[in-house]
């Protein structure tokens, strides 16, 4: 007599194999690098190799900044000023980049302009600026947004010229006019090139916002580091490096989040 046996029940779940690695959540080697950097900065702060103050000397510092509302002011004004140099910097930018890029007429008449003054540090026109502009809000925004507009200018352009011929091709074949053929497939594919220039000129806008601040300025991060270098007060200077890098940092993040959720098509590693 034969005897049939049921087969086994197999699991259904699939398992990793063996093994396999877990990823790690980029965000915990961040803080551990920032455990790392801060642990540094009190070591060699506490064994004399640099002239330098410790993490509890400048935190001590930036809390007596806030209490007393300077921190606070010192950073909404460079912040205004940043924003306002790197928004119009990234207006006019991606406008003459499209046309530098999509027209030779315009690319032949604006590229050496550009080139020309993209060799030019913005600091350098500071003396010209003063000069022309005063000292006023006008010079420091001004140069902010030369800064910003450089490196957000060739992006653009560089993202236009980068377009792959073929899907263009592709499109007229399908009927597409020019207009469409700019909107539905030069913006779309230029997208990524313009936000990482928005993001260089983001840094190029904060760079520039400390030299900016020596015009004339009676409040701003970079106006309260220099005048903490006239007392050789290098806790206040400190607090200020930290800020500036702490405001740039968060707004990095912000355009990264923004590049992420409109170039969600685009493959990433």
């Amino acid at each position: 007599m034969t005897v049939v046996t049921a087969p086994e029940k197999t699991s259904t779940t699939p398992q990793a194999p063996r093994g396999a690695r877990r990823t790690v959540h980029p965000l915990v080697f961040n803080l551990i690098a920032l455990v790392l950097a801060i642990a540094l900065w009190a070591l060699t702060a506490a064994a004399g190799l640099a002239d330098i103050p410790g993490p509890l000397s400048v935190s001590s510092r930036a809390r007596e900044l806030l209490s007393d509302g300077t921190l606070t002011e010192d950073a909404l004004a460079s912040l205004q000023r940043v924003l306002l140099g790197f928004a119009l910097g990234t207006v006019v930018a991606v406008p003459v980049g499209f046309l530098m890029g999509w027209y030779p007429v315009a690319r032949g008449l604006l590229e050496p302009y550009v080139q020309f003054f993209r060799t030019i540090p913005p600091l350098a026109l500071i003396p010209l600026v003063i000069v022309l502009m005063g000292i006023g809000e006008t010079p420091k925004i001004f140069v902010i947004f030369l800064a910003a507009f450089m490196s957000c200018v060739v992006a653009a352009f560089q993202g236009v010229t980068g377009v792959d011929r073929t899907l263009i091709d592709a499109a007229r074949v399908l009927g597409a006019s020019d207009r469409t053929v700019f909107l539905k497939v030069v913006i779309p594919a230029s997208t990524p090139f313009i936000l990482v220039g928005m993001r260089i000129g983001l840094g190029a806008a904060w760079a520039t916002v400390v030299a900016a601040e020596m015009i004339g300025a009676q409040k701003g991060l970079g106006f309260e580091m220099v005048h903490a270098q006239t007392y050789y007060d290098v806790p206040t200077i400190f607090v200020g490096l930290i800020s500036i890098g702490v405001i740039g940092l968060v707004m990095d993040r912000l355009l990264l989040l923004a590049e992420r959720r409109l170039t969600a098509w685009q493959e990433r590693r």
